[in-house]
């Protein structure tokens, strides 16, 4: 496993201000991405980089208890998936295709926090 963490979303309740914001702090400009359900601006990785976006209008409310962060489920993420109950935590949402991205899961820990699983396969 290269990075414990995969993926990250950041909400917003203001895009622009959001978007701006993390521009300036980082010093990179976010790229932004037409989707009708949602606006996404990503920020800038490597190939072998953790990737992440600030997003508004899919749900997702900013929080002080903390953003989705998609852990790296390694090469099948049915595997550490497959360990989350035993370890006395709760599947969320089970092993679901993303197309062409992979597969994800959303588990939810034994402190209560939400974290999903990413996977290629």
């Amino acid at each position: 496993m290269s990075n414990a963490i995969n993926w990250f979303e950041l909400p917003s309740n203001n895009f622009e201000r959001a978007v701006k914001f993390y521009s300036e702090v980082l010093g990179s400009d976010l790229q932004p991405m037409d989707n009708p359900e949602m606006k996404m601006a990503f920020f800038p990785t490597t190939d072998q980089g953790v990737g992440g976006c600030v997003t508004h209008g899919n749900g997702n409310k900013p929080t002080a208890e903390g953003s989705l962060i998609y852990l790296n489920g390694g090469d099948d993420l049915g595997k550490p998936l497959s360990k989350v109950e035993n370890a006395g935590g709760e599947v969320i949402m089970p092993k679901s295709p993303i197309g062409e991205n992979g597969f994800m899961a959303i588990i939810k820990d034994t402190e209560g926090n939400r974290v999903a699983f990413h996977s290629m396969n």
